[in-house]
């Protein structure tokens, strides 16, 4: 039987079993090793408010309707996994036994995966297999630094500096730009100065967009990134940027937009708004770009050292410890970055450099 981290219900993970899997004569039996909780999306769904377990979806119309809700509770969340390859078909080729491979899959012990999914998400052995974990969050950020159509000498400004905003910072600067990172967490705007921002600003202090134009000699930021989900930071990032300039939306809002004064800034200063949502790219990228490129940039960046991932961990803990997890997450945000879901029970992998307490 496989464990896996179920979520009862908004503020309730409990431990249950499923049965395992069987292997097929193309499939790809993985252990998991790591997986890490989203502070965006899965607290969404912990706390509630996520769109789809009030509404309905219409996947035609492509909108939110009336009705019975798309997804309901008990229901296995996750989506940033990395295990450990422990047995393949008779007719898979391509992939090995001990082979450490990336994907999303839930948080749960075990899964079997086409020997098509598996083997272009085979790690690097050289590297941490805790990098595994950042595929699909690491998608987000790249497909929202592609959204913003970032330039050389450019300022941009991001608002959020989780995990997300961490990587979307570092990628703003690969692409030429001086980033400027804006929360209110102490921890983040230090991890945002370590990892290479050029200026940080407290949000906390107010005066976020009068700050940003004075770092940039009146006129404003170029780009402003908010991937805060909240609507006030979307709001300053408005606030932020000089005229004819853009902010693009990345954060997963909840509710109302309360605080977003749209004739203000935003209209006086024709200011372009671009919303950045992983299932889709920029139509001017759609031909070059898809999910597949996303992931392996991010994970290729990674293993090479151009994109610094380890330091986002904060926590590593046991599987039994998941519904703690997601209370620190939920309780305690200037305590963590990123989350992880430890299934090795114990096991050092990697030279002891997966476990941190916190």
């Amino acid at each position: 039987m496989a464990a896996v981290v179920r979520m009862d219900g908004p503020g309730s993970v409990s431990l249950a079993e499923e049965p395992d899997l069987p292997i097929t004569p193309t499939g790809v039996r993985v252990r998991t090793l790591y997986s890490g909780i989203s502070a965006g999306t899965e607290l969404t769904q912990y706390r509630g408010t996520n769109a789809h377990f009030v509404k309905t979806w219409d996947a035609d119309a492509r909108l939110f309707v009336p009705g019975r809700p798309t997804s309901s509770y008990p229901t296995v969340v996750g989506y940033e996994e990395v295990g450990e390859v422990v047995e393949v078909g008779p007719e898979v080729t391509t992939v090995h036994t001990g082979q450490v491979v990336w994907g999303a899959w839930g948080h749960r012990s075990e899964t079997v995966v086409d020997e098509s999914y598996a083997t272009w998400r085979v790690l690097d052995p050289r590297a941490d297999p805790l990098v595994g974990i950042f595929s699909h969050i690491g998608s987000v950020a790249l497909n929202v630094v592609l959204d913003s159509d970032i330039h050389v000498g450019e300022t941009v400004v991001v608002f959020g500096l989780g995990v997300v905003g961490q990587i979307v910072a570092q990628l703003a600067r690969h692409n030429g730009a001086r980033v400027i990172g804006v929360d209110t967490l102490p921890h983040r705007l230090g991890l945002a100065r370590e990892l290479g921002a050029d200026e940080v600003l407290d949000a906390g202090a107010g005066q976020v967009a009068e700050r940003v134009r004075e770092l940039t000699d009146g006129r404003g930021a170029d780009v402003a990134l908010d991937v805060s989900g909240n609507h006030l930071a979307l709001h300053e990032a408005v606030r932020s940027v000089a005229y004819n300039a853009r902010v693009v939306a990345g954060g997963f809002y909840q509710g109302e937009a309360r605080g977003l004064f749209l004739g203000e800034e935003f209209h006086h200063n024709r200011v372009t708004l671009v919303c950045s949502q992983i299932s889709g790219v920029a139509a001017a990228h759609s031909h070059r770009w898809d999910r597949k490129r996303l992931a392996t940039t991010v994970v290729d960046l990674a293993v090479t050292g151009r994109l610094e991932l380890r330091p986002l961990v904060s926590h590593v803990m046991p599987i039994e410890q998941a519904a703690s997890a997601y209370e620190l997450i939920d309780g305690h945000p200037d305590q963590v970055t990123q989350v992880v879901l430890d299934f090795t029970q114990g096991q050092d992998v990697s030279q002891g450099r997966n476990r941190v307490d916190g």
